[in-house]
């Protein structure tokens, strides 16, 4: 994170959170947070409903209001930082496949998240080996027996499987601004490092 200090007065852009604020709560730097704006405006204006984009739409929602705002953005995003902690990124990943919100991960989640997943990627299973999938998966995950996957059991089964949370980290969003670089402008903000 680091120390900021802004050389002009900033104009507060409606659903634009002071970049200064968001770089405080995230791990992104203010100049990153700026390209993240950019990125946010390209985004909202085109994002369209393949099946699970209401419940990422709802994960993006921090503070359920019906509306996912920059700053809900920065902030949701931060899971997938380099930097973000793994308690984050297991939190994120249990709420995502518990897509009707119970605290718990049932059969039928993992199969709407893994259909979801095969035909983003274009990819397809026969029912019987999508059956065999959730059948391991859940022989491995569901240590108690009962039909469904707690928070405990989801820790314990990502940290015997590393790999699920592989997908939790953009190693581009460590500098976006120069992954990004049609996203670099001049700040406002001098970044002092700590």
């Amino acid at each position: 994170m680091g120390c900021f200090h802004s050389t002009a007065k900033r104009k507060q852009l409606p659903g634009h959170e002071d970049p200064v604020y968001l770089a405080s709560q995230t791990a992104f730097s203010v100049s990153e947070v700026e390209a993240l704006f950019e990125l946010f405006k390209s985004i909202s204006s085109s994002v369209i409903d393949d099946g699970l984009i209401s419940k990422i739409f709802d994960l993006f929602d921090v503070k359920r209001k019906g509306v996912v705002d920059f700053g809900d953005f920065v902030r949701t995003l931060n899971v997938f930082h380099p930097n973000a902690s793994i308690e984050d990124k297991l939190d994120f990943t249990f709420r995502l496949y518990d897509l009707d919100g119970t605290g718990f991960i049932e059969r039928q989640e993992v199969r709407q998240m893994l259909v979801a997943i095969l035909c983003e990627s274009e990819l397809k299973l026969a029912d019987e080996t999508i059956e065999i999938i959730l059948d391991k998966t859940f022989q491995e995950a569901d240590v108690n027996q009962d039909g469904k996957i707690d928070k405990s059991e989801w820790q314990l089964f990502v940290s015997k499987n590393p790999s699920l949370l592989k997908i939790m980290t953009l190693q581009y969003l460590r500098d976006i601004t120069t992954t990004f670089p049609s996203f670099v402008f001049h700040s406002e903000v001098d970044e002092i490092a700590t």
